[in-house]
């Protein structure tokens, strides 16, 4: 009795893994092509893996501000769903379009005038020695191409952002799943030139991924428009892109924040990894690796983190008040759970994951141990991105701001920096007092969260 009454009965797992499950899946299949592609550019080289490394952490600011201006009208999306308003969910696809066109040409224009400069941030002598000249010239190699994939990406991300939001979880994951297999396979044949195809090294990384967006973005929309009976708020979507101006205030008041949260987290993130980087090249390579490996054992408690999002979100639609805490809670326990069993497998096999790469010893001992240490602190991580997302479904966007991302830029990195400018500490000292950081972060989360503030229906 007592384990139904704090994780729940046999109808509520169902139902939280009818949402959960897809989730999981799509995010595996993004995560494991990450893997995939990491495991193939560092069969080539530290410089290489390097280069692309860094790109990706560019290419993830961008990523993130896609995905937080499209959950701020994702929330009124959830909350419209649960009072089958079809006309306020179109309102909200279009302000996600035109949301993420703005980010898109925003991002490619700073891609294509800047790519030395930021790029250059990452690049430093530190503790051990590495070809900064090759590593320059690989990351724009690679950063020349994948710009051509941020427009597949916006798109696709606002069809499919609508239609799991709306109820359909499995087609997004179904479509994830032909991308990397298109994914996977360009990789094979044009990183290392097999079956007659040319050996482009990163070059030919960054097609693939190109190709496998582009796949992913049509199939999406074709899909959407062809199941135009179900998915009634397609009809007529875009004959104009009008939205009540009302809508538009409330979208944007609690929407803006979460956008702005993303970017400045994901800014922070990068920062971490710059300061990260200071310690030389196989650092780089090294929390490369380890940020992959990591984030594939983080899904199942990440993807609950978006599934609470969703459930929460559509009870506080429902004005079902008292069960939307009370599954927020079961929830968040359910989280912990799993985090603490993906971390006992992560510690037991990071030494063997990290042997996979072809890259250098110290490069692959750098990526063991900061595997290692992330496990210790992968339950605060699992309640912080609870929290989150629960704020989140009740429109506090201006608390997760400060939860969030202003944590992250004025605490975490202010820590990393100073750690390394004035203590003069190795990065193994380094990185586990940053990881720690998430234990204040949690707490904070779970408080606020208990305060009950977000328990509202924002769309009445």
């Amino acid at each position: 009795m007592k384990l139904k009454q704090y994780f729940g009965d046999g109808a509520f797992f169902k139902m939280t893994l009818t949402v959960a499950l897809p989730i999981m899946l799509q995010n595996f299949i993004t995560n494991f092509v990450n893997m995939l592609d990491n495991l193939m550019v560092g069969a080539t080289g530290t410089e290489q893996v390097s280069g692309v490394s860094i790109v990706n952490q560019l290419v993830f600011i961008f990523n993130l501000a896609i995905f937080g201006a499209l959950s701020g009208a994702g929330i009124f999306t959830a909350q419209f769903y649960g009072k089958n308003d079809s006309e306020g969910i179109r309102y909200t696809l279009r302000y996600k379009l035109i949301i993420s066109t703005l980010i898109l040409v925003v991002g490619a224009a700073v891609f294509i005038i800047f790519p030395k400069q930021l790029i250059s941030l990452y690049l430093h002598e530190g503790e051990t020695e590495g070809d900064l000249e090759a590593v320059l010239m690989y990351a724009r190699q690679y950063l020349s191409l994948i710009i051509i994939g941020l427009l597949p990406f916006a798109l696709s991300q606002t069809f499919a952002s609508t239609l799991r939001e709306t109820g359909e979880t499995l087609v997004p994951v179904l479509v994830g799943f032909i991308a990397v297999v298109i994914n996977c396979v360009f990789n094979y044949l044009l990183i290392f030139g097999k079956f007659g195809f040319p050996q482009l090294g990163v070059k030919g990384a960054a097609i693939a991924t190109v190709m496998s967006r582009y796949a992913e973005c049509i199939i999406i929309i074709i899909y959407t428009y062809v199941k135009k009976k179900r998915f009634t708020y397609i009809n007529g979507a875009f004959a104009s892109l009008s939205i009540p101006g009302q809508l538009v205030k409330s979208v944007t008041a609690k929407g803006m924040p979460l956008l702005f949260n993303e970017f400045f987290w994901s800014l922070g993130m990068s920062l971490l990894t710059m300061s990260y980087s200071l310690h030389g090249i196989d650092v780089v390579a090294g929390v490369s690796i380890s940020s992959t490996v990591t984030q594939m054992f983080n899904i199942a408690f990440v993807s609950m983190g978006s599934s609470t999002g969703i459930i929460v979100g559509k009870l506080l639609g429902a004005n079902s008040f008292d069960e939307a805490v009370d599954t927020e809670k079961k929830l968040m326990r359910f989280s912990v759970l799993i985090s603490i069993f993906m971390g006992i497998i992560m510690f037991c096999t990071g030494n063997a994951i990290t042997g996979l790469y072809n890259t250098s010893a110290a490069s692959k001992e750098y990526a063991a141990y900061f595997i290692r240490c992330c496990t210790f602190f992968l339950p605060a991580v699992s309640v912080s991105n609870s929290a989150y997302f629960t704020l989140r479904s009740g429109g506090k966007t201006y608390i997760t701001i400060l939860f969030d991302s202003v944590y992250t830029i004025f605490f975490n990195v202010p820590v990393a920096f100073g750690l390394f400018y004035i203590f003069s500490l190795p990065i193994k000292i380094i990185f586990p007092i940053v990881q720690s950081l998430e234990i204040f972060k949690a707490a904070i989360g779970f408080v606020l969260v208990r305060k009950k503030s977000w328990v509202r229906n924002i769309v009445e």
